[in-house]
C-alpha cells in the first residue's frame, strides 16, 4: 500500500519517553495506516477505515 501523502500522528496513548509509540494516519482515502513511530521508514499497515473503527472501539471498550 502506497502511504504517499501519509499525514501521521502519534497515539494519545503513547508515551513521551520513548517507549513503545504508535502513529496513525486517517488522511488518506479509503485506508487508515499504522506504523511503529521508532521507525518511520520501516513498514506499516493498512486497514480499512471501517475495520480500524472497530478495532479502536474494541480496545475503547476494555479501556
Amino acid at each position: 500500500m502506497d502511504m504517499t501523502g501519509a499525514s501521521w500522528r502519534k497515539s494519545t496513548r503513547s508515551g513521551s519517553n520513548g517507549g513503545n509509540c504508535v502513529e496513525v494516519a486517517d488522511n488518506l482515502p479509503g485506508v487508515v495506516g499504522v506504523r511503529d513511530s521508532k521507525d518511520p521508514a520501516g513498514p506499516a499497515l493498512a486497514f480499512e477505515p471501517a475495520s480500524w473503527r472497530a478495532f479502536v472501539a474494541q480496545v475503547a471498550e476494555r479501556g
